[in-house]
């Protein structure tokens, strides 16, 4: 059994809630964003918890502005919040009423822009905060933490912390399985979870490649338009991302979609039926399941910078490029100990003027290439970056 394991986010949410009415915890199901919740709330003498899917919290609510004038010292945590966006209008009565920070702190397993038609009325109010399944750096600490079984189980805490493959491959399902029949029908998305669960499938297949919506829809006997739609409904649950092309000022002929990843390594294999670290290896999606995983990790660990891909027509590629005001830096995710570094690699950080490059490998010692490039393992990497650009 593993105890509470704290989470990085947690410092930026302990100091929104010294400075705004109310702070947000948006992030997929069961990432631990109720566990971080309540342990935060643990430092607070007055600190109600509702479930907002459990119909005894919700019948608290029934009247919200009395319970909420009722329990004015108090920090309330209102627990997945898109179950009752109607009463958004009423925190924002309260908040300007007490006119104190850290009234209220929500969780929700929805996007901000999802939520946006029915949070915006806490504009200015409110400060928002993403929680993902657990990055390295905060479990690799436990001697017992391989970083081969945290890319095999994923993140999500439920699966990687159990005692073995075969109950971490069981939670897997399961999530996948309520996720597509219970949570998207309960925020309201009118799909099958049949369509939602082929198009998925076809994500893992295509993780770490282009966005192409025709070849997809093809594949699916779907449009490209409705392609579009269910990729939106994963993006906004938090279960895929598409990251976005380098665009600056730049005379190369770049490309101009997205690449597809989805966000969580365990997911991935659980939907390519990848069940021990044997099959892994031996995969031929191991270099594209290698590259989201490290990538999630990075873009997690610097959230103010702005993540993109940097790839020409003519083949010059970095895999992540991130950038905050003039600073640029640029990553080469290998699954491999002694990675190549190919041509199109030192052509792009030319291009674009990157002032430090790494090229992230499963293991190994940290091992410079040059005044400008770093061979490392993730954790090294990741420990450099919050140090230096946080």
């Amino acid at each position: 059994m593993h105890g509470y394991v704290s989470r990085a986010i947690e410092h930026n949410i302990k100091g929104d809630l010294k400075q705004f009415p109310a702070v947000a915890i948006l992030g997929p199901r069961q990432c631990g964003k109720s566990t971080t919740a309540q342990e935060i709330g643990k430092r607070y003498s007055n600190f109600i918890y509702l479930d907002l899917e459990r119909p005894s919290d919700q019948r608290k609510l029934r009247d919200p502005e009395l319970f909420f004038n009722s329990n004015q010292a108090a920090l309330i945590c209102l627990d997945e919040i898109q179950r009752v966006p109607n009463i958004f209008p009423v925190l924002r009565s309260i908040i300007d009423q007490n006119k104190r920070p850290g009234q209220f702190l929500i969780l929700g397993s929805a996007s901000r822009d999802l939520l946006k038609q029915s949070s915006e009325t806490l504009a200015g109010r409110i400060a928002y905060n993403e929680l993902t399944p657990f990055v390295y750096s905060e479990i690799s600490a436990d001697p017992k933490m391989s970083i081969q079984q945290y890319w095999l189980r994923g993140g999500f805490p439920n699966s990687l912390l159990t005692d073995s493959n075969t109950n971490s491959a069981r939670w897997r399902e399961n999530f996948i399985r309520t996720y597509l029949e219970r949570d998207i029908p309960q925020m309201g998305f009118n799909i099958t979870a049949e369509s939602l669960r082929r198009l998925w499938t076809m994500c893992a297949h295509y993780h770490g490649q282009m966005l192409n919506a025709s070849e997809l829809a093809n594949a699916l006997n779907i449009s490209s338009t409705t392609v579009r739609s269910h990729l939106d409904i994963l993006e906004q649950t938090f279960t895929v991302r598409l990251l976005k092309p380098y665009i600056n000022n730049t005379k190369k002929r770049l490309v101009k979609s997205p690449k597809l990843y989805i966000r969580d390594s365990g997911l991935v294999h659980e939907l390519l039926e990848v069940r021990d670290i044997n099959n892994l290896l031996a995969h031929p999606r191991v270099g594209a399941s290698w590259e989201g995983l490290v990538l999630e990790n990075i873009i997690t660990t610097l959230p103010q910078w702005r993540p993109s891909f940097y790839r020409t027509t003519n083949g010059a590629e970095i895999d992540l490029v991130l950038e905050r005001g003039q600073t640029s830096l640029a990553f080469e995710f290998k699954a491999a100990s002694n990675p190549d570094i190919t041509r199109g690699f030192y052509s792009a950080i030319e291009d674009i003027g990157i002032e430090q490059a790494w090229v992230v490998v499963p293991t190994g010692d940290a091992s410079p290439v040059n005044k400008q490039i770093t061979i490392s393992n993730l954790q090294d990497c990741l420990v450099i970056l919050a140090q230096r650009y946080l």
